[in-house]
């Protein structure tokens, strides 16, 4: 019996510490590394600003890509779905620009917004094994899609989560959506580390010093007029200086206040990851 209870403890004990591994290296000090975000609508990616931007000023290359073209994502009535496709993506590249990233950095795979769950989930997976295969990302950030449990999100963030880690899977397998190797010349990859965003906090074992990128994370995060000011309900065009007075100290405020802030210091955390893509989302098993 004591022996047994010893087992079982070195067993909780060692699944912990895979649970909440740390990267080797700090991501503060990561240089060189190739990094694809995938997201489900423009924007998604504004959680990870300050991280984006510290790794692009450290000499890592940044992918961003985003799964569908947020054209539903308004309550204004005087725009349509185009209108809204084109004023989401100048917000993202605006965005971008504020993180150090230009348009080339930039894949849109163009989805309706809130419709990505009833996508052909196939056609949907091998666009991304296209891009993971093309651009061969030494780290994926992406939603979190759960550790030993689903994690809950809304539909196309959900949606997202899992059609990311299923592409990451089969990008590894030469015989999966062999067209890109046999026609495009690319070859299978393996993505080794992984930095999920948007899960819950219980999860989250890594924490990343922001503090000297915060200006950059709200500058971005002031690009989506669309989303997070009158806007929303009224669209009176890119500029914030065309919305009431107090709207542009309060898009400021609004951003920054929902920065975490840990021993004086501005933060964002993810759940990292090193492995193979099959326990990416559960500890040890028998």
């Amino acid at each position: 019996m004591k022996t047994m209870k010893v087992s079982i403890f070195s067993y909780l004990i060692f699944t912990s510490l895979i649970a909440f591994a740390q990267p080797k290296e700090a991501v503060e000090n990561w240089k060189g590394k190739k990094v694809l975000l995938i997201g489900a609508h423009p924007d998604d990616d504004h959680q990870s600003h300050g991280t984006l931007a510290m790794l692009n000023k450290n000499g890592n290359e940044i992918y961003i890509l985003t799964m569908s073209t947020g054209n539903v994502g308004t309550k204004d009535t005087k725009l349509g779905k185009d209108d809204l496709a084109k004023i989401r993506r100048i917000e993202q590249l605006d965005a971008m620009k504020q993180i150090g990233l230009s348009e080339d950095r930039y894949i849109n795979l163009g989805y309706d917004d809130g419709r990505l769950e009833f996508a052909n989930k196939e056609e949907a997976i091998g666009k991304l094994v296209y891009y993971i295969r093309k651009l061969k990302p030494d780290v994926l950030m992406a939603f979190d899609p759960g550790y030993n449990y689903q994690v809950w999100h809304k539909s196309d963030h959900r949606a997202a989560a899992y059609l990311a880690a299923d592409a990451v899977r089969a990008a590894e397998w030469p015989l999966m959506y062999e067209g890109h190797i046999i026609q495009d010349k690319l070859e299978a990859h393996v993505i080794p580390e992984f930095l999920f965003y948007g899960g819950n906090v219980s999860d989250k074992n890594t924490i990343v010093d922001i503090t000297d990128f915060v200006d950059q994370r709200v500058n971005a995060g002031s690009k989506y007029v669309s989303q997070w000011t009158s806007g929303w309900n009224n669209y009176l065009g890119h500029d914030i200086e065309n919305y009431p007075a107090a709207e542009k100290e309060k898009l400021f405020n609004k951003i920054k206040g929902r920065i975490k802030v840990i021993d004086g210091k501005f933060v964002e955390r993810f759940r990292y990851h090193q492995g193979a893509p099959d326990s990416m989302g559960h500890g040890p098993r028998d």
